[in-house]
């Protein structure tokens, strides 16, 4: 099955652009977007977008027969050169036989090397999850990048983590969410009292989602979540990846997937997926020891569904934020800006909203973005595109062909023009 798979993937050919107001130029506006391959029963998730140094494209995301669950799980690329419209057959960015690889997470360090972090899933279960990386110099040749080294990442939760842990636990039991109810939150409060004495718990099930965020040239920052314990915690690294360590977890009813953004007073703050009760809205948290100690996890007035938010800041100084706005459903993907540092949000303009009348007959999904600035200004995203049920259609074995990975390239007049 891996086998047809991977040759049904090489024979695929990209998608048209669909344009409008074309122009590169980052001061007008422009919305650009296709397929980076064409639509397919395999599930296509999680992918995450970067430009080389030679301003090619190169996106990655993991596709299989399912998520976790299926052992055929891959992490796969694709590539669009400088000047080009099309994207290039997709290929094997890294698989372990037999094992399902997931939620990859690219960036480009300061020495223009090309690194790569993913999850391994260990026995079928998130809980179970592997971090590894791998860095490559020699990316921006046509295939796969050649990989000059590779390691596991090992999370080691510091020595006062339980006691972290319990305190933050200790405070939401005394102050419980209203929306959530009572069974429901003391089974949540006692399955983390329960995984913390457990070592092995604590150092396995931190997975990526988010570009790693590079502090001022030197510190490597690694956003991680995890589902056994359904909140956040950052690996970090002062010399590249030699040496390891943690921060104190960010503990909150279910938050994840954190993604981090730097405030021009040094501070850094963190906003995250909601998995939590109602209402739906993206968590934050701040940082103003270099992403060491953070502030109570609290909510924003941004609407989240429970999926994947990321948010950069723009050379404009404006802030971008990219998510699902929506209390239910993964039918509209937005992007939003605010011009004084998450504050307010002035500008919104939508990638992705079904109608009334698609969301009644079975709505698409267009979720867990990943989105930079490219060195002209202008921006680019990718996302998971589930197609809505009214437009699928079945491939050669009867199988309905409805899932990619889409590319978005726009400016920030597109964005404050609005819809």
């Amino acid at each position: 099955m891996k086998i047809r798979r991977y040759l049904t993937l090489l024979a695929c050919l990209t998608t048209p652009f669909i344009s409008t107001a074309g122009s590169k130029h980052p001061e007008r506006p422009f919305l650009k977007s296709e397929l980076i391959f064409p639509l397919e029963h395999w599930h296509n998730h999680g992918s995450s977008i970067v430009e080389c140094p030679n301003g090619d494209l190169l996106v990655c995301w993991y596709n299989g027969s399912g998520e976790r669950t299926a052992d055929d799980v891959a992490v796969f690329g694709a590539r669009q050169r400088k000047g080009d419209r099309q994207w290039s057959r997709p290929f094997v960015m890294t698989d372990t036989p037999g094992y399902p690889d997931t939620n990859p997470a690219m960036f480009i360090d300061p020495q223009k090397r090309l690194w790569l972090i993913w999850s391994t899933i260990l026995d079928n279960h998130w809980e179970s999850a592997l971090l590894k990386y791998r860095i490559s110099s020699g990316y921006q040749k046509s295939g796969p990048p050649c990989w000059d080294s590779g390691d596991v990442l090992h999370v080691t939760p510091g020595t006062n983590f339980q006691a972290l842990v319990n305190a933050a636990l200790d405070a939401l039991v005394a102050n419980p969410p209203p929306a959530m109810k009572r069974d429901e939150f003391d089974a949540w409060i006692k399955k983390d009292r329960a995984r913390l004495p457990d070592k092995l718990s604590c150092r396995l099930g931190w997975m990526t989602r988010v570009h790693p965020f590079v502090l001022a040239g030197q510190r490597l920052i690694v956003p991680l979540y995890s589902d056994g314990f359904d909140f956040c915690l950052m690996a970090i690294t002062d010399d590249w990846g030699k040496f390891w360590f943690t921060s104190d977890p960010l503990v909150s009813i279910a938050n994840s997937q954190p993604s981090l953004i730097r405030k021009q007073d040094g501070t850094l703050v963190a906003y995250m997926r909601d998995d939590g009760p109602p209402p739906q809205r993206v968590p934050t948290s701040e940082s103003r020891d270099r992403g060491v100690t953070w502030s109570p996890v609290v909510d924003s007035d941004r609407v989240d569904t429970g999926a994947g938010v990321e948010i950069i800041a723009l050379r404009s100084g404006r802030w971008l934020l990219i998510n699902n706005d929506l209390e239910e459903g993964r039918h509209r993907l937005a992007v939003t800006l605010s011009d004084d540092e998450g504050k307010t949000w002035k500008w919104k303009r939508y990638l992705e909203r079904d109608s009334e009348a698609d969301v009644k007959a079975g709505a698409g999904s267009y979720h867990y973005p990943s989105i930079i600035q490219a060195k002209d200004g202008t921006l680019h995203a990718s996302y998971s595109y589930h197609q809505k049920q009214s437009d699928v259609k079945r491939d050669a074995a009867g199988k309905p062909a409805n899932e990619s990975i889409k590319h978005a390239h726009f400016s920030e007049a597109w964005i404050m023009e609005g819809d």
